[in-house]
């Protein structure tokens, strides 16, 4: 049996509007007059869509440019840190320029090209205030290398590219403000050559990728300075920098996802931040031809400067004139005088950095601040320096120039020696024989010889032979071994005689 329903219009069309009155009955109810909000719903996972590949809004201000590096950052880094990007040695990397500017803002650029200054430095402050060092010491590690280059033919709408052989981490060009551009950089320094050598496994230093772009002056000049950024990267071995990356990932993946929240998500690519102009920024590649500062390689020293003090004292007072030459640095050194006892103390690296600093200036330095400038090594050395004392000498050794003997000087009053005889009579007498102090602090022959040539006032070169007189009056050939065992404070008298030739000298100490 089939059972019909019959209903009329009327009916039906009220039905309908009591259920919709019901079901908004609850409206407002819950959420009370004025609490609903579309930014709420928005909010909702549904409606949510993040993109990783992009960073956070905080960090894509409005700027008048903005330079984006074609590398993933690392995502082991901490929410409130500056991103850190890998790159592999010698790897072409995209950074894209773009033209930020409101539609009213700088109008003076529109049309117009500007220039931009491409250059690696360091991150850490210490190394920067030691840059000019550190790159020094690369370049003579690494003849005819740079430390940055830009892959001309695979850059696009930048023209003019330049680099100067004095800059070798610096590199400008000029680029068009209508026209999509991008240049390619190359980074060939990596992160551990800057690091000191110890056991192995060094942790890299971080370097900085800088953009500094400026603006055609009235002179014709690029020196209006408009924009700088810059990011944290660190240089790998070719492939490295993937492995690193990977190794951050798994890390990463490991992680609670309570500790995940504490880190940064990776980007696809790496925004460079705004920050000041690098120091020198305004001088272009170009104008440095003459570099206001001379080149010496770590390795090296210049130590013909230095005044031979071989047959000084340790403990001998300063002289009011020599402030700054002599072993230890006084308070009272002009800077001048305390750049003489930088050279003097193989410092040489460092005397354009303490160029305004007198001595007093640099015994306040205190162990820490000497680290923090020059590195664990040299800032530990030059610590040690300025606050050394006199160190004994290992062998003290007294000697006469025989011919002295003879000399008028021993007329002077000063090497008189006054008696009275058995008559009661005054007399004078010269036979007070001068002797010097040698200080060795290596017990060798050579030193010896060495030291008793520049009392003698002879050439090195001419002295051939030097005998020690036996006890019966054999001549004994002067050896390392006799020297590291002659008795301290022994006292010797110095005889010179020509040798069979007539070209040179022996020295015999008797």
């Amino acid at each position: 049996m089939a059972w019909v329903l019959k209903m009329d219009d009327a009916s039906i069309e009220s039905g309908l509007v009591h259920d919709f009155d019901a079901s908004l009955s609850g409206i407002g109810q819950e959420l009370g007059a004025g609490a609903y909000s579309m930014s709420d719903v928005l909010a909702l996972p549904i409606f949510k869509q993040e993109d990783s590949s992009l960073p956070p809004e905080s960090e894509t201000k409005n700027t008048p440019f903005q330079y984006v590096l074609c590398a993933a950052t690392s995502p082991a880094v901490k929410l409130h840190d500056e991103t850190l990007t890998y790159l592999n040695q010698g790897q072409s990397y995209e950074v894209r320029m773009l033209d930020n500017r409101k539609q009213e803002e700088l109008p003076e650029l529109n049309n117009k090209m500007v220039k931009s200054i491409v250059r690696v430095v360091f991150h850490d402050r210490r190394l920067q205030y030691t840059e000019h060092q550190q790159l020094e010491g690369w370049k003579w590690n690494r003849p005819g290398d740079r430390l940055l280059d830009i892959d001309i033919p695979m850059s696009v709408g930048i023209v003019e590219p330049k680099t100067h052989p004095s800059q070798l981490n610096a590199a400008e060009f000029l680029w068009d403000l209508n026209k999509r551009s991008s240049v390619f950089v190359q980074v060939h320094c990596i992160s551990t050559e800057f690091t000191p050598r110890k056991h192995g496994g060094e942790k890299g230093v971080p370097f900085r990728i800088q953009f500094d772009t400026f603006a055609q002056g009235e002179s014709g000049e690029y020196t209006e300075h408009l924009h700088s950024a810059s990011c944290q990267i660190k240089v790998f071995k070719p492939k490295g920098a993937d492995r690193k990356q990977k190794t951050d990932r798994e890390k990463m993946e490991k992680r609670s996802p309570q500790e995940k929240e504490k880190y940064q998500p990776s980007y696809d690519t790496t925004i460079l931040s705004e920050c000041s102009p690098w120091p020198d920024a305004y001088v272009s590649p170009n104008q440095a031809a003459t570099p206001s500062f001379t080149s010496t390689p770590l390795s090296t020293y210049t130590t013909s400067s230095v005044p031979d003090s071989d047959s000084s004292s340790p403990n001998h007072p300063a002289d009011p004139g020599s402030l700054g030459t002599s072993e230890q640095l006084s308070p009272t050194a002009s800077i001048q005088d305390a750049q003489k006892w930088l050279l003097k103390n193989r410092f040489n690296s460092y005397t354009r950095l303490f160029t305004h600093f007198s001595g007093s200036d640099l015994l306040k330095l205190t162990r820490d601040d000497l680290v923090q400038i020059c590195g664990p090594a040299d800032g530990i050395r030059l610590f040690n320096a300025l606050k050394s004392r006199s160190v004994r000498p290992r062998l003290t050794v007294y000697v006469c120039q025989e011919s002295l003997l003879e000399s008028p000087l021993l007329e002077s009053p000063l090497l008189e020696r006054h008696s009275t005889n058995e008559n009661g009579e005054h007399s004078i007498s010269s036979s007070l024989h001068v002797y010097h102090a040698l200080y060795l602090e290596e017990l060798t022959a050579a030193e010896l010889i060495r030291k008793m040539a520049c009392v003698c006032s002879l050439p090195l070169g001419t002295i051939n032979q030097v005998y020690r007189q036996g006890p019966t009056g054999i001549h004994i050939l002067l050896s390392d071994q006799m020297v590291y065992n002659l008795p301290d404070e022994s006292c010797f008298l110095i005889s010179t005689v020509k040798d069979d030739l007539g070209e040179g000298l022996h020295l015999i100490l008797k």
